[in-house]
């Protein structure tokens, strides 16, 4: 592994942080594939309630680390495989491992966060944020789309113009205006303290109906009425059993 993503428990809560701060947390392979592992170990800690995901140094992250990943173009075709167990490939697992995960994510964004790393972000179920963040789908500059999940992420959150427009672009835009179309949850001056309130009050529900809406929502979100109906009931009728199983 590369060491440039730490993790540390603490309490019920994991915090994670991206750590490569002398290049603003640019993203190499070798960072995603560490990323993918870490949700797998926290995803194997029933005691774990909540996710803290942020990045150390100046900023969340500025993306993938192009100059560094264009030095082994064979890495890169090699990671744009699918996984044969998940569908993802390496880009796309490094983030859609923490919508996976049954615990509430929650990133906490300071500084740069654009490309990759902003994809990074929006894999989790919230983002706390600070005044100065900046926020970019930075792909257009270089070519390319959004494929580390983010097609799939901002249809969730923001309008589909407002989704062109930032892709189209790649205009940088700041905290304020993150937070007026939805692509944040909150504006903080302490992200951290704002996240970490957060995360008591979801750890104060049982864990199997937060980890059941956690999942309910994500399969369903973009489905069709009748299909999300009958998803809401498969999900519902466990839990109601589970109450009377408790109750009697």
């Amino acid at each position: 592994m590369s060491n440039n993503v730490s993790l540390r428990f603490e309490g019920n809560r994991a915090y994670v942080a991206l750590d490569r701060p002398d290049k603003h947390n640019g993203l190499t392979i070798e960072m995603l594939r560490e990323l993918a592992q870490v949700a797998r170990i926290i995803e194997r800690r029933k005691d774990i309630r909540a996710v803290i995901l942020s990045g150390k140094g100046p900023s969340f992250s500025s993306g993938l680390d192009i100059a560094k990943a264009m030095g082994n173009p064979l890495a890169i075709i090699r990671a744009f495989v699918p996984l044969p167990w998940t569908g993802t490939n390496v880009f796309q697992e490094a983030c859609w491992a923490w919508r996976r995960l049954p615990q509430p994510v929650i990133a906490v964004v300071h500084g740069r966060c654009y490309g990759g790393g902003l994809q990074l972000a929006l894999a989790a179920d919230f983002r706390f944020v600070t005044p100065d963040s900046e926020f970019s789908v930075m792909e257009a500059k270089h070519g390319l789309i959004p494929d580390m999940t983010g097609a799939a992420t901002l249809s969730r959150l923001i309008g589909i113009d407002q989704a062109l427009l930032l892709t189209m672009t790649a205009d940088p835009v700041d905290a304020a205006y993150a937070e007026r179309i939805g692509l944040v949850t909150e504006v903080s001056a302490d992200p951290l303290a704002a996240a970490e309130k957060l995360a008591d009050r979801i750890a104060a529900r049982p864990a199997h109906a937060v980890a059941s809406a956690k999942k309910l929502f994500d399969r369903t979100w973009t489905g069709s009425v009748r299909r999300t109906l009958a998803i809401e009931r498969a999900t519902q009728l466990p839990l109601i059993i589970r109450q009377a199983l408790n109750k009697g």
